[in-house]
């Protein structure tokens, strides 16, 4: 099994023409969403755009819609934010728009590679699940999705860099005989080398800015290490809990 690492929609796009797996990690917030969502039972259809085009996809979909965390009310309180979606009742089937996350695993399911998407709260069970699937000798791309600059660059997330280095150094532990790009070594080492990570998720600069927004809540979910064994893959265009 060769396993690469990289940033952003260009990167997935790149990386997935030779991977068989692609793992979308955006710890803060749509992949750790998904697993929640997963996890409690919802299938989520993942939408690149955060516009009117969602509503008409809600309806086609016969989904609940996420709106913005602000949007949110008790009447409609299903949201990007994890610990809303902890909270709320299950839909059967949710549609989430993020225009990071979801671009990333459209950009890879386009390619034809398997897409899961991973947070820190099951980086284990995502490593677990791809192991058990190392003996084809099938490549995986691990992809961190990063933030956007106002002019629409990639701006690299410690939250994110962080969750591929978990799925990463885990899957050095579970999969037969692994071999790491640099790139995904070096990703590894720092998750390895992190003392404590939840500090980190709480300081880094996305974390700063949900306690800002005043949503502390969410990092505290993300920063549930190990908390869930959902593994979400993407299937017919909605991520629903993984075949073991």
């Amino acid at each position: 099994m060769t396993v690469s690492f990289g940033w952003g929609p260009v990167e997935a796009r790149a990386l997935a023409s030779s991977a068989a797996y692609v793992v979308v990690v955006d710890v803060l917030s749509f992949t750790t969403a998904v697993g929640v969502a997963v996890e409690r039972g919802a299938v989520v259809h993942p939408y690149r755009w955060r516009d009117e085009t969602a509503v008409a996809y809600a309806r086609e979909q016969d989904a609940v819609l996420a709106v913005g965390r602000r949007a949110a009310t008790p009447e409609h309180p299903w949201s990007l934010s994890p610990a809303a979606l902890c909270a709320a009742p299950v839909p059967d089937r949710l549609v989430l728009p993020s225009p990071n996350g979801s671009t990333i695993a459209a950009e890879a399911a386009g390619s034809g590679a398997t897409v899961v998407a991973a947070s820190l709260r099951n980086a284990g069970a995502v490593a677990r699940w791809l192991g058990a699937r190392s003996g084809s000798g099938a490549g995986v791309a691990v992809i961190a999705s990063g933030e956007r600059w106002p002019d629409g660059s990639l701006r690299p997330a410690l939250e994110d860099l962080l969750g591929a280095g978990a799925v990463l150094a885990a899957l050095q532990e579970k999969a037969a005989g692994p071999a790491l790009t640099p790139e995904a070594t070096a990703a590894a080492t720092l998750w390895t080398a992190t003392k404590d990570p939840v500090a980190a998720l709480h300081g880094c600069a996305s974390g700063r800015e949900l306690y800002e927004y005043g949503y502390p809540q969410d990092v505290e979910v993300a920063a549930e290490i190990d908390a869930s064994t959902a593994v979400p893959v993407l299937v017919d265009g909605a991520f629903q809990e993984a075949a073991r």
